[in-house]
């Protein structure tokens, strides 16, 4: 899913007109941006939490010539799904599919 595809999908789902859900959608997105640049987390139940972590600085190499190359430290985004999350996407609902019936040929003839 794009982001142009949550958009439309926030416009459907709250009758808002495209640019009023494009304005939600980038509020959001801005708010989690603005909280993890500042340092804090974000935390929101039942789906996940974003948070930063540190990267230590370190040596790494250029694949092209091979010479070292100082990484300085930063800081990543990270995102961690909540249990309920991992749950909904394991289970989708979907029935266990049933078990496969041998083919024919498979079959061992009972004489």
């Amino acid at each position: 899913m794009t982001k142009a595809d949550l958009i439309e999908e926030v416009s459907r789902v709250v009758e808002m007109t495209r640019k009023e859900s494009e304005v939600i959608v980038e509020a959001i997105f801005d708010s989690i941006v603005r909280s993890l640049r500042s340092g804090d987390k974000i935390e929101i139940r039942g789906f996940g939490s974003f948070r930063t972590r540190q990267r230590q600085p370190r040596v790494g190499r250029n694949p092209k010539t091979g010479a070292r190359v100082e990484v300085p430290a930063k800081k990543i985004p990270y995102f961690k799904p909540s249990k309920e999350l991992k749950d909904v996407v394991n289970n989708s609902g979907a029935a266990p599919a049933p078990a496969a019936e041998p083919a024919p040929s498979d079959q061992i003839p009972t004489s």
